[in-house]
């Protein structure tokens, strides 16, 4: 887990309470999550994911649960279409 992660992700909640609330842990695990007493459980990682607009992401949470991140693809350009 990495501990910079779940304070990037307060900072964007604005609080550790505010993340609490979107995640649906109490207050006191966050503050557990950011001082490295327990790791952000594979089952929170998603939500946090959400609740930061991606900015925090799962594999950055959780690598040893949901590996490294894929690499992004470019986007598929569109086809010239005929028009007929």
């Amino acid at each position: 887990m990495n501990a910079k992660s779940i304070e990037t992700a307060v900072s964007l909640c604005g609080s550790q309470a505010a993340l609490a609330a979107a995640v649906g842990v109490s207050q006191q695990v966050v503050w557990q999550w950011l001082n490295g007493r327990r790791p952000v459980p594979a089952v929170h990682c998603i939500p946090i994911e959400n609740a930061t607009a991606g900015a925090v992401t799962r594999y950055a949470l959780r690598p040893d649960v949901f590996g490294l991140q894929p690499p992004l693809r470019p986007p598929i350009p569109e086809r010239s279409r005929k028009h007929t």
